[in-house]
């Protein structure tokens, strides 16, 4: 055979092999060693939510298009460029925007979906800059509300991160760490998570439009309305204040006049008891997500503390549903939880069943609204 027609043959090889690889990466082979999103929970009990995607920065914002995942393929590059975290905290999310703390970065980072776009703020150089961000929360308005812990203040923000103004704190607490705020941005609830040489471990209650303190909510202690090292805070639709009690391994309720209502939990191994609680997130039902971080999990209550589901396993492997280090959680409109790992730098997204990948605010882009 002349060498002409064995080089023929090698480009025609070479063709085909590239044809049947580029078919087989835009239609993957339906087999036993595909990927399937896990659901929660586990068969043969009916699914109530399903493992949607992890973000793992600003870049995660775009969507890939079948070209971008070929090129990654092929080549082993992405086009998804962007601020990845180094330590997220905190969540929160509103209409597919999803604010994210990172206390190494030193920033909010910002995965705006709708508009398949990136930012970052809290690092642009002027008095919004934050040293330690922990908690956020957003208003019905979109302003943006960040417990910074070094600077023991509140920063405030538009929906696109522009600085309006900060709450000085420094005179009632000592370590701020979560918060949540009312629908109309009048009233903020801080928790101060005390430390072991202080007795204010405690809820505050802040004017923001006076910047001034309402009142305190608790003091440390391990009764019925008392504190040890609380985490977190909540304000549910019923209008109850929800607050993870770390130390107490437990979560306790209050009416916003700091009127104790009731708890659930205790420490243990065990389905519906506590190790390390930390964030906590409350869904339009009243349904109460509490993230364990020695757990690597978040339990589902209903809003009188029993049991409905719980999510995740903790692992040594960043997979989906897999945790080290869990911190915040956040529920969206459309029923989308959003729970943070801090050892793996991620952020895992589930939806409930009845949703598609295409339905609500992270499903559409913001001109199909």
């Amino acid at each position: 055979m002349s060498n002409n027609n064995t080089r023929q043959i090698g480009r025609l090889l070479i063709t085909s092999l590239l044809a049947l690889l580029l078919a087989s990466c835009a239609s993957p082979p339906d087999t036993d060693e595909e990927f399937r999103a896990p659901v929660f929970p586990s068969p043969p009990d009916p699914p109530r939510f399903i493992f949607e995607r992890t973000i793992l920065g600003t870049g995660s914002a775009r969507r890939e298009s079948d070209e971008d995942r070929l090129r990654s393929l092929l080549t082993g590059t992405t086009t998804r460029a962007g601020s990845g975290f180094s330590k997220p905290f905190d969540v929160a999310v509103r209409q597919g925007r999803v604010y994210v703390t990172d206390t190494v970065n030193r920033a909010i980072l910002v995965v705006d979906a709708p508009n398949e776009r990136g930012f970052t703020f809290g690092d642009r150089g002027d008095d919004g800059d934050v040293s330690k961000p922990l908690g956020i929360a957003i208003d019905d308005t979109g302003t943006v509300y960040v417990a910074d812990n070094t600077d023991r203040d509140i920063k405030i923000y538009n929906p696109d991160g522009d600085f309006i103004r900060r709450i000085d704190v420094s005179r009632w607490a000592k370590r701020p760490s979560g918060l949540d705020i009312t629908a109309d941005g009048s009233r903020l609830f801080l928790v101060d998570t005390g430390g072991v040489d202080t007795q204010e471990h405690r809820v505050l209650v802040i004017d923001t439009g006076k910047e001034s303190l309402i009142r305190t909510i608790g003091s440390r202690g391990k009764g019925d309305g008392e504190f040890n090292l609380p985490r977190d805070v909540h304000l549910g639709p019923d209008g109850l204040l929800y607050v993870t009690d770390g130390g107490n391994f437990r979560v306790q309720a209050f009416t916003q006049d700091g009127e104790f209502v009731r708890t659930w939990g205790q420490p243990g191994r065990r389905l519906g008891q506590f190790s390390r609680p930390k964030g906590i997130a409350i869904d339009a039902d009243g349904n109460v997500y509490v993230a364990d971080a020695a757990f690597g999990n978040f339990q589902i209550f209903s809003p009188e503390g029993q049991l409905l589901l719980f999510i995740g396993t903790r692992s040594t492997k960043a997979e989906p549903a897999k945790y080290m280090l869990p911190s915040g959680i956040d529920v969206d409109e459309d029923g989308r939880i959003y729970f943070i790992d801090q050892w793996f730098r991620k952020l895992d997204v589930f939806r409930p069943v009845a949703l598609t990948e295409q339905d609500g605010w992270l499903g559409l882009k913001a001109d199909a609204k």
